[in-house]
């Protein structure tokens, strides 16, 4: 018996990779975080699977429905939004397992900030304009931030930043982005990203508080932060440079 932790992708069905579809086919026992995760990747579990949505249960719940799988001998396919790696809740469930001694897997997933960036049709990283991306939010009723992983310390950079988590403290996050990107650094706001009812709303840091605002959107969005996102007018990648050697392609004379 094992317990497959699947990262379901940020919403659209089809983005869930082919591994993970494939487990939650052969898994008899399926929990999946029904707040964010499009019930649509239910209809790959298989016939008479017992599916648990998860999002009213707390921790020891969820504990309860793997005790019992194990005990029934039958794999579970865990369902998370997103990827695995990043605001996934996945390492306290993992503890718990490893303290039982129940196997599991991991299985990545499209995250969230690479279906946002593909909406706006943008590349996060731009030569000589950001090569980094720091993925950060906000601190919650959830967690804390720790102390030195502060905004203004990531915003100093001048880099890309990707806000999680965040977007019912954006009027504060622009006061604390404008000195370091400026009242027309580009921002972007991303709800419900591949989702049927996404919606992007494209601005400046002084007006895209007041924007968000008036769309009533404070929920399940996805807030970017940098001058890549409105970039013109930047070199290209020396990768395709025809005098550029690598191994695969000689260089000009």
């Amino acid at each position: 018996m094992t317990v497959h932790f699947i990262g379901a992708g940020p919403g659209a069905a089809d983005l869930i990779t082919i591994r993970g579809r494939d487990l939650i086919a052969r898994c008899p026992v399926c929990l999946y975080a029904g707040s964010l995760v499009q019930a649509e990747l239910l209809a790959f579990c298989p016939e008479g699977a017992r599916i648990v949505n998860t999002a009213p249960l707390d921790l020891d719940a969820i504990e309860a429905e793997f005790l019992a799988a194990h005990r029934a001998g039958l794999d579970v396919a865990r369902l998370h939004s997103g990827d695995l790696s990043i605001y996934s809740a996945v390492a306290e469930q993992l503890r718990r397992l490893e303290r039982h001694g129940i196997p599991y897997t991991l299985t990545p997933g499209v995250p969230a900030f690479a279906a946002a960036a593909a909406a706006l049709g943008r590349e996060l990283t731009v030569p000589g304009v950001a090569q980094s991306v720091v993925l950060t939010r906000t601190s919650g009723r959830a967690s804390a931030m720790p102390e030195r992983e502060t905004l203004a310390a990531f915003a100093a950079t001048g880099t890309t930043l990707v806000l999680h988590l965040a977007i019912q403290a954006l009027p504060r996050l622009v006061e604390d982005l404008v000195p370091f990107y400026g009242a027309d650094g580009a921002v972007a706001v991303v709800f419900r990203a591949s989702w049927p009812d996404e919606r992007i709303i494209r601005g400046i840091l002084s007006t895209i508080a007041a924007e968000v605002e008036a769309s009533g959107i404070d929920r399940t969005a996805t807030i970017l932060v940098g001058p890549a996102l409105a970039a013109e007018g930047f070199r290209d990648s020396a990768l395709y440079s025809p005098d550029y050697v690598r191994r695969y392609r000689g260089g000009g004379d």
